[in-house]
């Protein structure tokens, strides 16, 4: 009786060890199953990312644009009431697309500050506003937080309050701020957002056509 419980017991271990296997493999590609799945959402996030550079602040519109195109005409009235017209701007054009509560873009304020006192007159560089919501982040975009903005950053180059985002349809490229370098036929030769280095900003405008010696 001894000898037939025990060789019961045996034959009820091997059931058991040879049932758990099954179940163990069965967690096992589930673990796998959602590793793969956490794999491929973050691949698509990376992806994604890439379109608008880290260093922006995302914004709702993406405008189509192409280096080479031709320029979409703007004209834009800066807070101290200059008209500024592409299309009858002389010398190649730096034009960037900014937000009142982007901290990029208030950053980018002194690289543009250092460009206009490098280039002055070779170079036109107007900053127009684009974004509806303002720099509280809740109310609409005013005339007075582009004065604000102007003031607070000491911003010593054009800059512009356009409430019907005209400018930004046309340009900006869904990240905040987007930078556009235009030469002197009206063609587009680079396209950056987020905050663009001096460096860069200067091989931009050279490329515009803008001699960046003296």
């Amino acid at each position: 009786m001894k000898q037939k419980a025990g060789a019961n017991r045996a034959e009820r271990r091997r059931q058991d060890r040879s049932g758990s296997a099954p179940a163990n493999w069965g967690r096992w590609v589930a673990v796998g199953v959602t590793v793969l799945f956490a794999a491929i959402v973050a691949a698509i996030v990376v992806v994604n990312r890439q379109t608008v550079p880290r260093t922006a602040s995302e914004a709702p519109i993406y405008a189509p644009l192409a280096l080479g195109d031709p320029a979409p005409p703007f004209d834009v009235a800066t807070i101290d009431g200059v008209r500024m017209n592409s299309q009858s701007i002389a010398q190649p054009i730096a034009l960037e697309v900014f937000a009142t509560w982007c901290p990029h873009c208030q950053k980018e304020t002194q690289t543009l500050n250092a460009l206009h006192q490098r280039l002055g007159s070779r170079l036109a560089i107007v900053a127009v506003s684009g974004s509806e919501i303002g720099s509280d982040h809740t109310s609409a975009e005013t005339l007075d937080d582009v004065r604000t903005f102007a003031s607070y950053f000491r911003v010593t180059y054009p800059i512009a309050y356009d409430p019907d985002l005209t400018v930004a349809k046309h340009y900006l490229q869904g990240g905040f701020p987007t930078i556009v370098f235009i030469d002197r036929q009206k063609r587009i030769v680079s396209v950056d957002s987020g905050e663009v280095p001096l460096s860069r900003l200067e091989a931009n405008a050279k490329k515009a056509g803008v001699s960046t010696n003296g």
